[in-house]
């Protein structure tokens, strides 16, 4: 496969294509990888803003949460880290067709055995879009790229926040987007690691509808006590609305025009 010939395209190889999506952002997508969706975005919509920030993204993929809280100025600098050599590539591609170059460093590592020593200083605040099924659940998707972004390949939720634990600082937060059948596992990992859950939004599709993700931001040594957000709800309920006609709710099309969260969901 060849990249592109054309020196003012951004390089593309023949299994990826390149898509324009919110916030102003190109995102170069790998056609047999996990492409741009509701949870990253939803997880980057989570993160309060807090400029001065160094983040490191675990299990990053296309790079597409660290672009987004750069692109809203919720964070000075992010680490993405990625398993995969040909997405950490595609990384520093996407990094530099947004002119994000200089604010994220790509970094091909695994998640378990990465630690604070690797970076030179702990960080303030660690995101994850980890993978949500096991290695014996699920149909082996015959792309690998897919296989590993969906099966806990090369790591499960456990050792997701492992890696958190060992990155943040005293008081740093740790942000992961989860699946409410699989809750109980992350509330044990994040007890475990000393990450005490202190907010919590359960996303729906709709009112008639069982969760479908559970957004949680934990902090390292801090008490437990922690606040349920009001639930978020995604698309309005219309008499005779099928899947693609339905509108989003105001609180969803709120934070897709914005990449944040209404304040009480904040407090």
């Amino acid at each position: 496969m060849n990249p592109s010939s054309d020196t003012s395209a951004p390089r593309l190889f023949e299994d990826e294509r390149l898509d324009e999506i919110n916030e102003n952002l190109s995102l170069i997508q790998k056609k047999n990888g996990l492409t741009f969706g509701t949870d990253a975005y939803l997880l980057a919509a989570f993160a309060r803003k807090t400029p001065s920030a160094r983040a490191v993204d675990l299990g990053s993929g296309t790079g597409i949460i660290p672009l987004l809280l750069l692109s809203k100025n919720k964070i000075a600098s992010g680490v993405a880290v990625e398993i995969q050599p040909a997405f950490v590539d595609l990384i520093e591609r996407n990094a530099a067709i947004n002119e994000l170059g200089n604010r994220i460093t790509p970094l091909c590592a695994d998640i378990r055995t990465l630690s604070a020593s690797t970076l030179g200083r702990e960080v303030d605040l660690v995101t994850a879009n980890p993978p949500y099924m096991r290695t014996d659940s699920g149909k082996r998707n015959v792309h690998d790229e897919k296989y590993v972004a969906r099966h806990e390949v090369c790591g499960g939720i456990e050792d997701f926040c492992a890696a958190a634990a060992r990155l943040l600082k005293h008081g740093g937060r740790f942000l992961t987007v989860w699946r409410p059948d699989r809750l109980s596992e992350l509330f044990y990992a994040l007890h475990e690691a000393k990450l005490a859950p202190k907010r919590m939004t359960v996303v729906y599709a709709d009112t008639e509808s069982e969760p479908c993700m559970v957004l949680t931001e934990a902090v390292k040594g801090a008490s437990p006590a922690m606040r349920v957000t009001p639930p978020l709800i995604l698309y309005q309920k219309s008499k005779g609305a099928n899947e693609k006609t339905r509108r989003l709710s105001e609180n969803a099309q709120a934070i897709y025009d914005t990449c944040s969260f209404p304040n009480r969901f904040y407090q």
